[in-house]
């Protein structure tokens, strides 16, 4: 594990995106809330923040930080049959937020897949990515060629 000791606590921010292509009635039936499972997007949005929260448990060396803010949102692209999820995190510390920003991403996606499975197996999760970061030594990253939020 990295000794981030002696790097000074600042406000650190990261923003991700993850994309869910599917089949069109597998996406109305999410947006429509009528899965046998539940409420996909709700369940969604639950787990990316509850899996930010623990990212130093999924991720090996990474450290574990107080998280002040998390945010998961989704915006569906029904001309592609895609759900884009964006989400954000945000901390006051020594280290950078971009992992919790991923790993909320991600474990949002997966929900998804798991709440729709049972109607659309073909589901493919993809681009997850870190689209900005603020805060910390080396300052801002700003992903080029990504289009402004929602898609």
């Amino acid at each position: 594990m990295v000794d981030v000791g002696d790097k000074p606590i600042t406000r650190r921010e990261a923003v991700a995106r993850a994309v869910i292509s599917m089949q069109a009635p597998t996406l109305e039936a999410i947006l429509a809330g009528t899965l046998k499972k539940g409420e996909a997007l709700a369940a969604a949005r639950l787990a990316g923040i509850m899996a930010a929260k623990r990212t130093h448990e999924w991720i090996p060396l990474c450290h574990q930080i107080p998280l002040e803010l998390v945010e998961v949102q989704f915006s569906p692209a029904t001309d592609r049959s895609e759900l884009e999820i964006e989400t954000r995190a945000a901390t006051q510390a020594r280290t950078g937020v971009e992992m919790e920003a991923l790993v909320a991403a991600a474990a949002a996606a997966l929900t998804i897949y798991d709440m729709a499975k049972a109607i659309d197996r073909a589901m493919v999760i993809g681009a997850v990515r870190l689209i900005r970061k603020t805060g910390g030594r080396s300052g801002t990253f700003s992903r080029p060629n990504e289009h402004a939020w929602p898609a």
